[in-house]
C-alpha cells in the first residue's frame, strides 16, 4: 500500500488496474433453466446411472443446475437412436427441400427466442450479454439459414470416361456424425457442426462441453419442436469420457472437434484404434497480429486490443501474438495499455460491460499462471496482471511489452485476456517469425500497402489472413488450420465435404446414340 492507496495507484493514479464494476452483486439472469437432461431419440432422459454434474455461473462459481452425466451407455443409446435414424428413419430420405424448409423454420424459432439464448449463454458461459445477444446469435440463425439454402443444391456430376460406359457421382450423407464443441462459443459451434450435417441428411450425435451445456438442450429442444425426427440430433452432456466413448465408437461413422490441440491428437488416435472414421480438427492457435509501419496507430490498437480481448481472449483464433514495426513500437505500446486500462470489465449481463469472468477456475488459474511466467521472463508488465474482485473468475486485461519470441506468453495459447508486444524490423523477418509457430489457425495484417498486405498474406501458413479487419465469421468464409491447428474447413460451401461421402456409378452404353 501507498498511503491511502492500493498497490497498483502510484499517487493516486491508477497503473494497472482495468476499469472495474464488480461492486455490485450479480444480476439476476432473465431466463430459467428448462432442460438439463440427456436428449436421445426425441425425449429428455436421465443418464443411466442416474448421476449429474453441476454447470456453474463464472461470475460467482456457484452451481447453475445440475446436469445428466452421460457414460458409455449413454453414448450407446445416443449412437443407436442416431443410427436407426439414418438407416429407416425420414430423414436422409425425404427431399432436400423437406430438409431446407425444417431447417428454416429452427431458424425462425431461433429469432423468436433469441433473448432467452442470449441469456442462457451469458448465464452459463460468462460473456457479455450485449456479445451474445447482438452478435452471436444473429449470426446462429443466419448460419442455419444459409446451411438450408445449401440443403436442395448438393449434388453429383457426370464425368467422361475413355470406354463406352455412362458415368456419374452421387454426393451421399456419410451417416452417424458424432460431434464435440467446445465452451467459448457453444451456440456457434452448435451451428458449425449441426448445421451441415443435417443439411447434407446425416443424424448426429452432439456432445457439448461440460462447462457449458445448457443452451445445446434448449435449442435442440426447439429443433424438434419444428419437425426434426426424433434420432436426427441428440445431445449427450457429461465429462471428456463420454467425449472418448463418442470418439471411438464403431457405429460412428464422421468426428468433428473442436478444442484443444492436445484433445485433438487424442480424437484422431481414437479413429484410428477403432473404425478408422474421418475425422474433422479445428484445434489451438497462436494468431499473428501484424502492425505494419504505415499503420494508423489508433486504428491499429483499437483492432489488436479486439483482436486479443475480445470473449475474454477465450478464442482460438485470437491475435495474442502482436507484431508491431519498431518505428512505431513506443508509440503503440503506451497506447495499447490506455486502451486496455479503459476496458470494462464485469458482470456481463450489466449493460457496457467489454468483459466478462473466465469460464471456470481451471482456465482463471491457468492465465494467472501465465501471467506471472511472463513477468518471471523478463517482459515488461504494462497494465493487468491480477484477479479482479473477491469472487468469480475475472482477470484484469493484461499488456505485456518486450516480449521475446522463445517466451511461454510468445509460444502457448494462453486462452485468456493477455496481449503480448513484440517488435520487428521489416516484412521478411516478422513473416519468419510468424511462421515459427506449431499453430496455423488466423492472422491479421494491418497496413495501408497492399503490396505489403499481399506479399504477407501469401506467405503466412495460416488458414484465414484478415487484412485490416479481425474476427470477421460470416457463414460464407471458411475457417480451419494448417499445421497442429487441425484439418478441414467449417462454414461456407467447403464445410459440406466433411459430411459427404462421393459414390461413383458406372453403367455400360450397349448402344451409344452416336455410334
Amino acid at each position: 500500500m501507498t498511503g491511502r492507496y492500493p498497490k497498483y495507484w502510484i499517487n493516486g493514479i491508477r497503473r494497472f488496474c482495468s476499469s472495474a464494476v464488480l461492486h455490485e452483486e450479480p444480476i439476476t439472469p432473465p431466463v430459467e433453466v428448462k432442460y438439463n437432461q440427456l436428449l436421445i431419440n426425441g425425449q429428455f432422459v436421465d443418464a443411466a446411472s442416474g448421476k449429474t454434474f453441476p454447470t456453474f455461473d463464472p461470475r460467482t462459481g456457484e452451481a447453475i443446475t445440475m446436469v445428466a452425466e452421460a457414460d458409455t451407455e449413454d453414448v450407446n443409446r445416443a449412437v443407436s437412436a442416431a443410427r436407426k435414424a439414418f438407416n429407416e428413419g425420414p430423414w436422409p430420405k425425404m427431399t432436400a427441400y423437406e430438409r431446407s424448409c425444417i431447417m428454416l423454420r429452427f431458424a425462425d424459432l431461433l429469432e423468436k427466442h433469441s433473448d432467452e439464448l442470449a441469456a442462457l449463454e451469458t448465464w452459463d458461459n460468462g460473456k457479455p450479454y450485449e456479445q451474445a445477444a447482438n452478435e452471436e446469435i444473429p449470426m446462429l440463425i443466419r448460419l442455419f439459414r444459409y446451411y438450408a439454402g445449401w440443403a436442395d443444391k448438393i449434388h453429383g456430376l457426370t464425368a467422361p470416361a475413355d470406354s463406352l460406359h455412362h458415368v456419374q457421382t452421387l454426393h451421399e450423407p456419410i451417416g452417424v456424425a458424432g460431434q464435440i464443441i467446445p465452451w467459448n462459443f457453444p451456440l456457434l459451434m452448435f451451428a458449425w457442426k449441426v448445421g451441415p450435417a443435417l443439411a447434407c441428411g446425416n443424424t448426429v450425435v452432439l456432445k457439448p462441453a461440460e462447462q457449458t451445456p445448457l443452451s445445446a438442450l434448449y435449442v435442440s429442444k426447439l429443433f424438434h419442436e419444428v419437425g426434426l425426427p426424433p434420432g436426427v440430433l441428440n445431445v449427450i452432456t457429461g465429462s471428456g469420457s463420454a467425449g472418448a466413448a463418442l470418439a471411438s465408437h464403431m457405429d460412428v461413422d464422421k468426428l468433428a472437434f473442436t478444442g484443444s490441440t492436445e484433445t485433438g491428437k487424442a480424437i484422431l488416435s481414437a479413429s484410428a484404434q477403432s473404425n478408422l472414421k474421418p475425422v474433422t480438427l479445428e484445434l489451438g492457435g497462436k494468431s499473428p497480429f501484424i502492425i505494419c509501419e504505415d499503420a494508423d496507430i489508433d486504428k491499429a490498437v483499437e483492432l489488436a486490443h479486439s483482436a486479443v480481448f475480445f470473449n475474454q481472449g477465450q478464442c482460438c483464433c485470437a491475435g495474442s501474438r502482436t507484431f508491431v514495426h519498431e518505428r512505431v513500437y513506443d508509440e503503440f505500446v503506451e497506447k495499447a495499455k490506455a486502451r486496455a486500462l479503459k476496458r470494462v470489465v464485469g458482470d456481463p449481463f450489466k449493460k457496457g460491460v467489454e468483459q466478462g469472468p473466465q469460464i471456470d477456475t481451471e482456465q482463471f488459474e491457468k492465465i494467472l499462471k501465465y501471467i506471472k511466467s511472463g513477468t518471471e521472463s523478463g517482459a515488461t508488465l504494462e497494465s493487468g496482471g491480477e484477479k479482479l474482485g473477491s469472487k468469480g473468475f475475472y482477470v484484469q486485461p493484461t499488456v505485456f511489452s518486450n516480449v521475446q519470441d522463445n517466451m511461454l506468453i510468445a509460444k502457448d495459447e494462453i486462452f485468456g485476456p493477455v496481449q503480448s508486444l513484440l517488435k520487428f524490423k521489416d516484412v521478411e523477418e516478422v513473416i519468419r517469425r510468424a511462421n515459427s509457430s506449431h499453430y496455423g489457425l488466423a492472422a491479421g495484417v494491418f497496413t495501408q500497402n497492399i503490396d505489403a498486405a499481399n506479399t504477407i498474406s501469401r506467405a503466412l501458413r495460416v488458414g484465414t489472413v484478415w487484412v485490416n479487419c479481425f474476427n470477421i465469421f460470416d457463414a460464407a468464409i471458411p475457417f480451419g488450420g494448417y499445421k497442429m491447428s487441425g484439418h478441414g474447413r467449417e462454414k461456407g460451401v467447403y464445410s459440406l465435404s466433411n459430411y459427404l461421402q462421393v459414390k461413383a456409378v458406372v453403367t455400360p452404353l450397349k448402344n451409344p446414340a452416336w455410334l
